[in-house]
């Protein structure tokens, strides 16, 4: 059942919709994080300001070295020590939709070890944007059944995939690192 998921959503994302899907931390919605448009329609659906950013979920550190100009060191032993969804915040930012990017070129992108994302991301072969499943500045839902039907409506697929689980999930930490070296803390 989870390639028939994988495969139904993928061919939604690869043609420039967005869907909501369970990750690794709190269900999320998604699209392709390489086109512009796809990434307006979810600043559209949360009703978000496109200056406040959203993270991307790749599958492994080959996938992110493809959108960042560099990877810092601490970053790889950070991803290596992590012991829940950690979400790191990079600058130097590349090939990536420009309204995903923050104005100081960063972005907050995170190995997924979601079985579900992992194989939507290779099955797509692309970075996969992931940001709560709520309306901006709203409580993000915990639970598939605590997401509001409206943003159900407005998304072009929902994941048939762990929709009866019952145990509340988290959001991820978010690392934010600096230029020349150094990090904050902004999510634990």
């Amino acid at each position: 059942m989870i390639d028939s998921e994988v495969r139904k959503a993928g061919k939604v994302v690869l043609s420039g919709g967005i869907i909501l899907y369970p990750t690794d931390s709190i269900w999320g919605i998604g699209c392709d994080a390489t086109k512009h448009e796809a990434v307006q329609k979810i600043y559209d659906v949360k009703q978000r300001n496109d200056s406040k950013s959203m993270l991307v979920l790749v599958n492994g550190v080959k996938m992110l070295k493809q959108y960042l100009n560099e990877i810092p060191p601490q970053a790889l032993e950070l991803i290596g020590k992590a012991k829940k969804p950690t979400t790191i915040i990079y600058p130097g930012a590349r090939h990536l939709a420009s309204n995903l990017v923050a104005e100081d070129g960063s972005v907050g992108i995170r190995i997924t070890s979601d079985p579900f994302c992992q194989k939507l991301i290779e099955f797509t072969g692309k970075p996969i944007v992931s940001t709560s499943a709520n309306i901006s500045g709203e409580l993000s839902p915990a639970l598939f059944s605590e997401i509001l039907p409206q943003i159900r409506r407005q998304v072009d697929h929902v994941v048939n995939w762990r929709q009866d689980e019952t145990d509340p999930s988290s959001p991820s930490a978010i690392i934010k690192l600096k230029a020349g070296g150094g990090m904050t803390i902004l999510r634990p």
